[in-house]
């Protein structure tokens, strides 16, 4: 890398409106998806308004929240994340209310959710040469980044549905004699399987042995999923794999927790500075 390279390297590090993909963040980002899972259901089943409504109160936050982050001049993590947070409420509540009010079921709906993720992909390197992960520096890219997080954590919401539902039928028709029972495993063993896809993930990227954008997506994707495993396990009753903690105080809970986080890494709390 030349020292013009570097330069410039560093000027869209410093200059991008999102962080680093460091661990931190991908814990500050599981945190996320979980508050967005036990959220987005303790507004919609909780306080009883229903997926519709649900959707349209957290689309009307996202809407405001990513106006804000948008118009921001420079990186502020009290946005950023609470732009995060909205998607994963949104996604939530809009993939329960396509599988659950209008019955599209699991398999169509990620199929048709995937199928979104990529064409978005596809235009946004179409339109601007690459697909950024945290070089975001232009309103087109930014526009592209958010939109694709959205429909990314809405898909991961059907497929972490999806796995919980299928994964028990699955385990139990493999086993030897076929055995009833798996169904109080189904979040746990939805969890263990994206987990390990994210180490699949994480091997890749450290081998570099794809591009690190498609890696990128692929994690944000697999994230979603074990968080909304994850947020299931917490607040859903024993007799379905649960551990039964209220919705509301799930959330608040996690929600301190990403704060936590985020106040002890410094690449969360500010962009890059310094000298190349």
């Amino acid at each position: 890398m030349t020292p013009k390279t570097q330069a410039q390297d560093f000027a869209d590090k410093a200059l991008s409106k999102a962080p680093q993909a460091t661990l931190m963040f991908w814990l500050v980002k599981i945190c996320a998806t979980t508050v967005g899972e036990t959220g987005g259901d303790a507004v919609s089943m909780t306080l009883k308004l229903g997926y519709a409504l649900a959707t349209l109160i957290f689309l009307a936050f996202f809407v405001v929240t990513v106006t804000a982050q948008i118009r921001a001049r420079r990186y502020h993590p009290i946005i950023y994340w609470l732009v995060v947070v909205a998607t994963t409420t949104v996604g939530t509540t809009t993939s329960d209310f396509i599988d659950r009010t209008l019955h599209v079921g699991y398999v169509t709906s990620s199929a048709m959710l995937l199928t979104l993720v990529i064409v978005v992909l596809v235009a946004w390197k179409l339109t601007t040469g690459k697909i950024s992960a945290d070089h975001i520096t232009s309103r087109r890219d930014e526009a592209s980044y958010w939109l694709t997080i959205l429909v990314s954590n809405t898909l991961g919401t059907a497929l972490g549905d999806f796995s919980s539902d299928a994964l028990p039928d699955l385990m139990g028709k493999l086993a030897h004699p076929p055995a009833a029972g798996w169904d109080a495993w189904g979040f746990e063993l939805g969890a263990v399987v994206f987990a390990g896809l994210i180490v699949i993930v994480a091997a890749l990227h450290f081998l570099k042995w794809a591009p690190q954008a498609v890696l990128f997506w692929a994690a944000y994707v697999l994230t979603r999923p074990l968080g909304a495993t994850l947020g299931d396990t917490l607040t859903k009753p024993p007799v379905q794999g649960g551990l039964a903690f209220g919705r509301i105080s799930a959330t608040v809970a996690i929600a301190l927790a990403m704060g936590v986080l985020i106040l002890l890494s410094p690449k969360l709390r500010r962009p890059t500075t310094g000298a190349p």
